[in-house]
């Protein structure tokens, strides 16, 4: 499967299969592409807890707030990121270009997490509306939680939906 291809098939999930469990070897594989995601001077600011189980089913409950995210329960793993610390050169770069490069280097890793899950035949959701305060005590982060993403398989009648999206025109400029 081509890039191409894999941002055809890629969709937020809203029903996942909780009896179908993510085999280890898919896990991994998702995680060895987060750590193989470009950052601003190779500096990863950002740590990933890998929730199965109970801390899953806890920090999908903090993700419900005002009636969101109901699905998520039914996601067998939580992936939650955390904002790290900048290594020296890409903090400097950040106050001195004033860009805020973790947020970025966060966006980033988020694609090629999600990415690695279409792949490998999972489905994901990243999911902005949480308790943070909740989440980080159930994870025991020591970071600002910046997102957290659900992560399993879909339910077989939660069909890929079609695509949204602006006109190449209106997202692109070209100049000479």
């Amino acid at each position: 499967m081509n890039f191409t291809e894999i941002a055809r098939i890629r969709q937020s999930c809203r029903a996942y299969n909780s009896e179908r469990k993510v085999e280890q070897e898919k896990l991994q594989a998702i995680l060895e592409s987060a750590r193989l995601s470009p950052s601003a001077c190779n500096g990863q600011p950002y740590h990933i807890t890998v929730c199965t189980g109970e801390s899953a089913q806890k920090v999908a409950t903090a993700t419900q707030g005002m009636g969101m995210n109901r699905f998520a329960t039914q996601a067998p793993v939580m992936l939650v990121i955390s904002e790290m610390p900048y290594v020296v050169s890409a903090g400097a770069g950040a106050k001195i270009k004033h860009n805020d490069y973790r947020s970025i280097d966060i966006g980033i890793l988020s694609a090629y997490i999600t990415a690695e899950a279409a792949a490998q035949g999972l489905s994901t959701c990243i999911l902005g509306w949480f308790d943070e305060q909740k989440v980080r005590r159930i994870c025991g982060a020591s970071g600002a939680v910046r997102l957290v993403i659900t992560l399993g398989y879909q339910k077989d009648d939660d069909k890929l939906r079609q695509k949204k999206r602006k006109d190449l025109s209106e997202l692109v400029s070209f100049v000479e």
